[in-house]
């Protein structure tokens, strides 16, 4: 039987369709922009099923469901454009794919969630993102949540980010409140491997499992990653993150691509690292590192797409 994927055309999605046919399982791609399903979807479009859907229309989920036997949810936004709300995608996004997989009898379900998110904070993107985790936990479905720290990989948003910003901003770039917000970078492939593994392992059914790289990075030292893996220089000068905070609102507003939210900066006064690192302690598994031939995609970023993305919301890779 089938596996839906959710969010199909995205970052995560796209890497998850793509192993899934790699080992010849039957792909059921749900995509809501056709343009990006073309881009990321396209050289395997003959080996898949493309249905167009929108999580924020209940009505729109149906035809993806039927004949389903599992579900991997992706969708969520980090940064809120065009009245697109953590609301109404993470959360409320979130209970339409519950209800349209229970309605048909939907067997399995694979929630990626995120690390930290819980339901209670006073941060809009975590608490939406713990509402539908806890809206998935009190599901009839065989459920399985995974909570990444923040994930690299070539179509990433965050770590490119600041490759693109190196594009725009020669000499000094900023190092938000000394760079010691922590992070612990985990690898897209990693997270699709957790994701595929659960699949078929019923011990997973129930749980919760947080998922981290091998280190514990501070912001200043995934900057000067970036840095070497661009072969840039730049001054690193602190910034409060107080004094970004009206500079970030003006670009968010500015920039239909802006790279950042007042709501995201927030987020790094909350440590993003995983002591219990289920890839290691549940899986066996090595988790890939944020360094060397890892990281060489961010080289990849052209000033071209930096203006792309920036200022016409562009898909650039």
């Amino acid at each position: 039987m089938t596996i839906l994927v959710t969010g199909a055309a995205g970052f995560l999605g796209n890497l998850l369709v793509k192993r899934l046919v790699a080992e010849e399982q039957p792909v059921r791609a749900l995509v809501h922009s056709a343009a990006k399903a073309k881009i990321r979807l396209g050289e395997i479009a003959d080996h898949i099923e493309i249905v167009p859907g929108d999580v924020t229309r209940a009505d729109s989920l149906d035809v993806a469901m039927r004949g389903a036997r599992a579900v991997i949810h992706t969708v969520a936004i980090a940064l809120e454009k065009g009245g697109r709300t953590y609301e109404s995608v993470n959360y409320e996004g979130t209970l339409n794919v519950l209800r349209a997989a229970e309605a048909a009898g939907v067997q399995r379900f694979i929630n990626i969630s995120q690390n930290g998110a819980k339901a209670d904070l006073p941060y809009r993107f975590l608490a939406s993102k713990g509402r539908a985790q806890a809206a998935v936990a009190g599901s009839t479905l065989a459920w399985t949540a995974l909570r990444p720290s923040a994930i690299f990989g070539a179509q990433d948003e965050f770590f490119n980010t600041f490759a693109r910003l190196l594009k725009i901003t020669p000499l000094v770039f900023p190092l938000i409140d000394g760079g010691k917000a922590e992070f612990q970078p985990v690898s897209a492939h990693d997270v699709v491997e957790a994701a595929l593994r659960c699949l078929d392992d019923d011990s997973t059914i129930g749980a919760e499992l947080a998922l981290g790289g091998p280190e514990v990075l501070t912001l200043g030292e995934i900057e000067r990653r970036v840095l070497d893996a661009t072969g840039s220089m730049r001054l690193l000068v602190p910034v409060p993150a107080s004094l970004l905070r009206p500079v970030v609102a003006l670009v968010q507003r500015l920039l239909p691509g802006s790279p950042v939210n007042t709501s995201l900066l927030e987020l790094l006064a909350v440590p993003n690292i995983v002591p219990d690192n289920a890839l290691v302690a549940r899986f066996g598994l090595s988790p890939i590192p944020f360094a060397g031939e890892h990281i060489v995609y961010l080289r990849d970023n052209t000033l071209g797409d930096t203006l792309a993305k920036f200022f016409g919301n562009a898909t650039v890779n």
